[in-house]
């Protein structure tokens, strides 16, 4: 007879970095909001996109509700996927916090110029790839024509 399952929950491990927890819980989100938190993310990791970003909203030429932010998030995705997916191939760790450090070792190797907000939503999406895949491709297909302009004001303030 085997035995039953044990849902306790585990503490982290004292030698864990603080960012491998931040991860943990990053990976419980569901896709549109880490897609969210890489559109978000890719504005807060750098000083002058937010300056950029804050002038913007101050003309109301910059919408950041939920939808503009996944909006941007897939497009930042859709550009350092392929960069990732080229990076180092490193081996199935077995632990969810050596895989996290696994993917954020990744994404640092073939993404530059990232902040550690940028990091950890990427390599969050990165060990999620199946479904934040999904997501974009859902997304992309009920997007409508006329529904351009928030992409429009986005990917000048995302722009790499």
């Amino acid at each position: 007879m085997s035995e039953p399952y044990d849902s306790r929950f585990t503490l982290p491990s004292i030698d864990d970095a603080p960012s491998t927890e931040a991860g943990v819980i990053l990976l419980g989100l569901d896709a549109e909001r880490l897609l969210a938190g890489v559109g978000l993310a890719r504005i807060a990791d750098e000083p002058a996109l937010v300056a950029l970003a804050v002038d913007q909203a101050r003309h109301d030429a910059l919408d950041l509700r939920t939808e503009a932010l996944v909006e941007a998030g897939i497009l930042r995705w859709r550009a350092v996927r392929p960069l990732i997916e080229a990076g180092p191939e490193m081996t199935s760790a077995g632990s969810l916090r050596r895989e996290w450090e696994h993917a954020t070792a990744r994404v640092t190797a073939t993404v530059t110029g990232l902040g550690p907000a940028s990091v950890s939503c990427l390599a969050a999406c990165w060990l999620r790839r199946d479904d934040i895949d999904d997501a974009v491709r859902s997304a992309s297909t009920l997007r409508s024509p006329e529904q351009g302009s928030a992409q429009d004001v986005l990917s000048r303030v995302f722009a790499d």
